[in-house]
């Protein structure tokens, strides 16, 4: 199948590459109910992999035998042509599903998938926030009025300052307001999305036990289950690294080798969260200084020592979250 937002092309093969049927459907929920019920059964399906695929996996997956969504890079590369169309593209995935040859990607459930949402729109709720106290230091700067950066922000040094101040004019002091109220609600409601998403029964135990590590918090605990998923899809630590964005792409022709920068293939989610909190957990767990230390003295630049302390953070996650998957980790009291 070919996702689109209003239509889905699809591709009917046999085992032996004979076409049973092939056409375009509505991308609708009745739609596919009707489209799924009328298949023969048992069937397999696969799909490419967007942002409009993962309710049509979800919704589909009780009719199937067997369904997969297709890594979108890798797809991208086997479906590469001077032709293109979505009768084309659909025949391809039908192809590569009766080969064995269909390049499968990991899928959330739908129940972590929503958690997961919601824990990205905190993060444009932490933007909104940063942009409405930039822009409140911005406009103190363009009245010239002195003030202490570090304090600004305080409810009772802001209030001080509106109150005391005689440069704000009274044209300022309403978009001033404006702002603080807008830093105050969304900091409200980063707080909240935070304690909803910590104390849900599906992640509570696994953020208590991420969080036993010495400088991970609420915010990295929670992005590695989620945006993980579960700890068994990584073979190794390097998987997870290289999930992570913290390994460097590598290219090698005619015998010779050659390492690329940090891949762009990543979650750049985690990856965001790991580096900031890599250059602050030295401070809060021994090992992780020892770690940079090393590094340091051995020649690398800051940054460089700086991932090395991501990489092993990510080994530490990875070891805590398998043993609570499998029943290893000790029962909280």
């Amino acid at each position: 199948m070919d996702v689109h937002k209003q239509v889905i092309a699809y591709c009917i093969k046999k085992a032996d590459g004979q076409i049973v049927s092939e056409g375009k459907i509505k991308a609708t929920r009745n739609a596919l109910r009707e489209w799924a019920e009328g298949l023969p059964q048992p069937w397999v399906g696969g799909m490419e992999a967007t942002m409009f695929s993962h309710w049509i996996f979800a919704f589909l997956k009780p009719h199937a035998e067997a369904l997969y969504m297709g890594h979108p890079a890798k797809m991208k590369a086997i479906q590469a042509g001077k032709n293109k169309s979505d009768k084309m593209d659909a025949r391809t995935i039908a192809d590569l599903l009766r080969c064995d040859a269909f390049p499968k990607s990991f899928v959330i459930s739908p129940e972590l998938g929503r958690l997961r949402q919601q824990l990205r729109f905190r993060q444009l709720v932490v933007k909104q926030q940063v942009a409405f106290m930039n822009r409140t230091a911005g406009l103190l700067m363009e009245a010239g009025v002195e003030y202490e950066r570090r304090r600004l922000h305080g409810k009772q040094y802001f209030s001080a300052l509106m109150r005391e101040s005689g440069w704000v004019n009274n044209e300022v002091k309403p978009l001033l307001r404006y702002s603080r109220e807008q830093i105050e609600n969304l900091g409200e409601m980063d707080k909240r999305l935070i304690r909803l998403l910590e104390r849900h029964p599906q992640l509570q135990r696994r953020v208590a036990a991420l969080r036993t590590i010495d400088g991970v918090g609420p915010i990295l605990a929670l992005s590695w289950a989620l945006e993980t998923g579960t700890p068994e899809r990584f073979p190794s630590i390097k998987d997870a690294q290289s999930y992570c964005g913290l390994t460097s792409a590598f290219w090698e022709s005619a015998g010779r080798q050659k390492r690329q920068p940090l891949s762009k293939q990543r979650n750049k989610h985690l990856q965001t969260v790991l580096v900031e909190v890599a250059q602050l957990a030295p401070m809060h767990n021994e090992k992780l200084k020892a770690v940079y230390e090393k590094h340091k003295a051995a020649g690398a630049n800051p940054n460089q020592a700086t991932l090395e302390v991501a990489r092993k953070l990510v080994a530490y996650l990875l070891a805590v979250d398998r043993a609570v998957l499998r029943g290893q980790w000790p029962q909280a009291a």
